[in-house]
């Protein structure tokens, strides 16, 4: 293949993947008019306002000149007719003012609706997050594509429409002066044309850079946030001063700064240049241009009005030609941004829900029947062929040494994971056929981690069961059960009391209140049949454990609980014990029997007891 073929499709390639890219165009022109079509319409009547209006305003400006050229031949011969002047006068004002009043219109609108649109495409990224598993969650390309649409995509919708309506508005004032200009020579057109293309190439090509430059700094950029939540959080300044961390971390964000904005410096830099340089090419044929209508009208082919005419319309003609072609490439980098945006929406959303409510062996409890799994991107398994079952009115508890797989087997219980092997059972159904909202309304759970929300107490609380999130006598009777009505009452404003130092007038509670809180979160699901609590009292005292887990065997008749402990004065508490060790059940059983093996628990178990000792 000659090098010109080469090259000719070199260049075909490029401008289809330069092209390719406004496919987000109607989507985002979808979005827009979905959020408000009183404003898309009132913008699209501004626009053509606004379009039109500059070659009207170009040829009154030729008759004003023309008449006064012709009131001044008349005053000479001694008549003085200045009306015709002030009518062409007035219309101009008219014209002006009327543009005025167009473009005020378009920014006002265009600020309402970004507005609107900012808050439209921020719930469309919180409901789609909704959508997603929690291994998505848990993969950092979750995080980047996250972060991409939240600081971008926002404002790109709104963009690209205005550039889209700019485009158009472009259009009409072109179509309308060309047509004029044409009258002069078809080649001053092609002349305004040329003129403005270096520039636009320019242009397009450092968008995509800055593009590509955004998507490189973005995993860094996601440091520098957590970084600032590390430096300014009520939960890590504690040990952020304790261990001098400030100025090591302010060093690495500073770091962090200083190797993008040399980058960005450097692509400013050969930005700004280029488009300077190849701008003075369209100055060259803009001074052409007045050049060639000059001459023409000292040669008498042009009388003075048209010659003032066919100066306004160049330069108008030029300012939207570069303003159209400009608009072009940033409807370019808008859709490139915009493509993070889709890139997040288009994710694939977590299986499908189930669709049923029951199982077809009521009372069967759980089952896992030889179940494995390996988080993503990890080569160990960290649950492997588990087998248990779980019948109403028992209690398991599951002990085992940190990072043994226990949290992990509650989280493929709660269906937040689905096993790689295996099956999990409810009622003799597999947990994937059960509607989601049916299956997680029979859980109550408090996780290791549970959240602090920055919430009135009664709505922390509240959160355990959303249908009944304002309900106090649920919070009240939750609270009791949770061991947590005690110290409630004793807050300032009791089941009102702002907790958390992040909104005015909050109070900040111990560890073990906090996980009072939690408890009682558990249980505000009262018709749950399945009570999980992953470390449930790991912040509270011995007297505290005691008399919560007295409350938790009361409330759980008839019920299925699962407990995971590290301490042994409550997990013997429970029907079974299982001890996993690397993903693996090692041993089963209840404490007595297990004591009497000898195995792994009684070694435990007796260590936890000389501790005491």
């Amino acid at each position: 293949m000659s090098k010109i073929a080469v090259w000719g499709v070199a260049v075909r390639d490029h401008l289809v993947r330069f092209f390719s890219v406004f496919s987000y165009s109607r989507r985002a022109v979808t979005l827009v008019w979905q959020t408000s079509v009183p404003l898309t319409l009132f913008m699209v009547l501004l626009t053509l306002i606004a379009g039109l209006l500059p070659a009207a305003m170009a040829y009154t400006g030729k008759l004003i000149v023309d008449a006064t050229v012709a009131a001044m031949a008349l005053y000479q011969q001694g008549q003085l007719q200045l009306q015709p002047v002030l009518n062409y006068v007035v219309l101009e004002a008219i014209f002006v003012l009327l543009l005025a009043a167009a473009q005020r219109g378009l920014s006002v609108s265009q600020s309402l609706l970004r507005v609107q649109l900012a808050q439209q495409v921020n719930m469309l990224i919180l409901a789609k997050a909704q959508t997603l598993s929690l291994s998505q969650f848990e993969d950092s390309d979750y995080y980047d594509k996250l972060n991409r649409a939240k600081n971008e995509a926002s404002s790109r919708p709104i963009s690209l429409v205005v550039r889209t309506f700019g485009l158009m508005q472009n259009a009409i004032i072109l179509l309308s002066l060309g047509t004029l200009l044409a009258q002069f020579s078809p080649l001053i057109l092609l002349l305004l044309v040329l003129g403005a293309i270096p520039g636009f190439i320019a242009e397009a090509k450092f968008s995509g850079d800055a593009f590509r430059l955004s998507r490189w700094h973005s995993p860094e950029s996601r440091m520098q946030i957590y970084l600032e939540t590390i430096l300014t959080r009520e939960d890590c300044v504690k040990e952020v001063k304790l261990f001098q961390l400030a100025p090591s971390l302010l060093q690495r964000y500073s770091d962090i700064f200083s190797k993008h904005y040399k980058a960005d410096r450097a692509l400013t830099l050969r930005r700004d240049l280029w488009g300077f340089l190849l701008g003075v090419i369209g100055t060259c044929a803009l001074y052409l241009a007045y050049g060639w209508i000059v001459l023409s009208t000292v040669t008498a082919t042009l009388s003075l009005g048209q010659m003032t005419m066919y100066l306004m319309m160049f330069r108008q003609g030029q300012g939207a030609v570069t303003a159209s072609l400009s608009a072009i490439s940033g409807m370019y980098e808008d859709n490139l941004y915009l493509s993070t945006l889709y890139e997040f929406l288009n994710q694939p959303a977590e299986e499908k829900d189930g669709t049923y409510s029951a199982g077809p062996i009521p009372g069967d409890g759980i089952r896992f029947e030889q179940v494995s799994f390996t988080y993503p991107g990890a080569t160990k398994p960290s649950l492997s062929d588990i087998n248990l079952h779980i019948k109403p009115g028992c209690s398991l508890a599951i002990v085992g040494e940190n990072g043994a797989g226990k949290s992990t087997l509650i989280k493929l219980l709660a269906r937040l994971y689905r096993p790689q092997q295996g099956q999990i059972l409810l009622d003799g159904l597999p947990l994937q056929h059960w509607q989601q909202q049916v299956l997680h309304q029979r859980i109550g759970v408090i996780f290791q981690d549970f959240l602090r929300f920055q919430f009135e107490v009664g709505e922390n609380i509240g959160t355990g069961d959303v249908r009944y999130f304002h309900d106090e006598l649920r919070w009240q009777l939750a609270a009791e059960r949770g061991m947590a009505a005690s110290f409630i009452q004793n807050l300032s404003g009791a089941y009102h009391t702002q907790l958390g130092r992040w909104f005015q007038n909050g109070q900040e509670l111990s560890g073990g209140q906090w996980q009072k809180i939690a408890l009682a979160r558990a249980f505000m699901r009262q018709d749950a049949d399945i009570l999980v609590l992953d470390e449930p009292t790991a912040a509270m005292d011995a007297q505290a454990e005691a008399q919560i887990f007295e409350q938790f065997r009361q409330h759980c008749q008839n019920k299925m609980a699962v407990l995971i402990s590290h301490r042994f004065s409550t997990v013997r508490m429970a029907d079974q014990i299982l001890v996993i060790e690397q993903g693996r059940v090692i041993e089963a059983g209840d404490h007595r029997s297990l004591v009497q093996k000898k195995g792994r628990y009684a070694e435990l178990f007796e260590l936890q007891a000389q501790g005491y000792a």
